[in-house]
């Protein structure tokens, strides 16, 4: 079977950094990390970047610094009707261009698509955190049918160029 595959040009894509009210983007966080109080964590002392198509945000980023060495994506996502066009690997190209150097590291749960873009990202096992989903969440989380349990930790050495 021949596969076809449709390609969007998103010459009007802007990444930008957000400074202040940064919940007034937590529609786009929700995507990512799917209950408030877990994304309260992170997002005042992170940095939180935002993806623009003409002005309308369609994607976000949040990462915290962990120490000197590390940085952690907290939250990366993409509305549903730009996914598959590069925005996810655009906005992890942005964060990586600014942390040269460093290592970063991410936490997800067992989704098979979302494991296979970090991979083809670039992004290693790490570590795994037993039970993260069910003892930190007041509901279960299912995605493409699977119950997320366990927290899977992947990394990448971002070279400096």
């Amino acid at each position: 079977m021949k596969r076809t595959f449709i390609c969007f040009i998103m010459t009007d894509f802007e990444i930008r950094e957000i400074l202040v009210s940064k919940y007034k983007y937590m529609n786009l966080l929700l995507i990512g990390d799917e209950q408030e109080d877990m994304i309260d964590r992170y997002l005042d002392y992170g940095r939180l970047f935002i993806g623009f198509i003409n002005e309308t945000p369609v994607s976000c980023c949040a990462i915290t610094e962990e120490d000197y060495t590390t940085i952690e994506i907290k939250n990366l996502a993409v509305i549903s009707e730009y996914r598959r066009q590069g925005i996810g690997r655009r906005m992890l190209d942005h964060v990586e261009s600014i942390y040269q150097g460093k290592t970063l590291q991410l936490g997800t749960g067992e989704t098979p698509s979302t494991l296979r873009f970090y991979k083809n990202c670039g992004y290693v096992f790490s570590h795994t955190i037993p039970g993260f989903f069910t003892n930190n969440y007041d509901h279960p989380i299912i995605e493409e049918g699977v119950t997320l349990n366990d927290m899977i930790y992947l990394k990448k050495k971002i070279l400096k160029n």
